[in-house]
């Protein structure tokens, strides 16, 4: 089985959607507070010159994440996207 792609790899116009978050209790909770729940369409709208950190757009907002931060958020594979409604079940 082949590693889930992260938040950190998308480069800048690539566009996925979240599959789950696998950061720390507080972390977590707080990238989900900010919309990053399975099925959410995120995009990398542009990185710093190092890289880290990186601005994403989803929900109407951009925001910028670190790298590490960034690295805890699974992506759908490209075969694997759903659909929105089937994306909200993934969570668990």
């Amino acid at each position: 089985m082949r590693e889930q792609p992260r938040l950190s790899a998308l480069r800048v116009g690539e566009e996925a959607r979240v599959c789950r978050v696998e950061a720390a209790s507080a972390l977590r909770r707080r990238l989900m507070d900010l919309g990053l729940v399975p099925g959410t369409r995120v995009t990398c709208v542009g990185k710093s010159p190092a890289g880290d950190p990186a601005a994403y757009a989803f929900r109407g907002a951009v925001i910028a994440l670190r790298r590490a931060d960034a690295e805890e958020v699974c992506l759908f594979a490209g075969a694997e996207l759903p659909l929105e409604e089937e994306a909200v079940g993934a969570w668990d």
